[in-house]
């Protein structure tokens, strides 16, 4: 039992850091002498790196609310996690956590759904990058991590 909640441990301490770089990465699409990720779009030009806030357009603004929102519900599952672990009476099951993970599943794929619908593909050299895809990855992880906690019992 305590080599799954290890696992299970190490498995949200994943996603969490997937999260984190898939958010704050600078490659949500890439080409040429251009990156664009949540916060800037940022290009090389003359031998310098020049850097402009992103667009103010609604969907962008979406894309980020959704990422920091699935950042902060798999920070408190994992809060959550650690505090049922030791106050959870035995036999009992992990639903809280398992609600706050699915939920932060669901907001990382509303956000990538959103970016891949909604982001400018003006340049035929542009590409998805791989904080775009981090975020993919932590999806179905996240899920999985989810059901799991549903799953679970303590056990002492």
């Amino acid at each position: 039992m305590l080599l799954i909640l290890l696992g299970v441990l190490i498995l949200h301490l994943i996603i969490l850091i997937l999260l984190i770089v898939s958010t704050a990465a600078s490659a949500w699409s890439v080409g040429g002498d251009m990156s664009t990720d949540l916060w800037y779009t940022c290009m090389t030009s003359n031998g310098g790196y020049h850097c402009k806030p992103a667009s103010n357009e609604d969907w962008i603004q979406a894309v980020q609310a959704l990422m920091i929102l699935s950042l902060l519900f798999c920070f408190f599952s994992l809060i959550a996690f650690l505090y049922q672990l030791f106050k959870l009476v035995k036999g009992g099951r992990f639903y809280f956590t398992a609600i706050f993970q699915i939920l932060a599943s669901v907001f990382v794929m509303c956000g990538a759904i959103i970016y891949t619908l909604m982001s400018p593909d003006d340049d035929p050299s542009t590409q998805f990058g791989y904080a775009y895809v981090l975020a993919w990855v932590a999806f179905p992880l996240c899920l999985i991590s989810g059901f799991i906690y549903i799953v679970l019992r303590k056990k002492e």
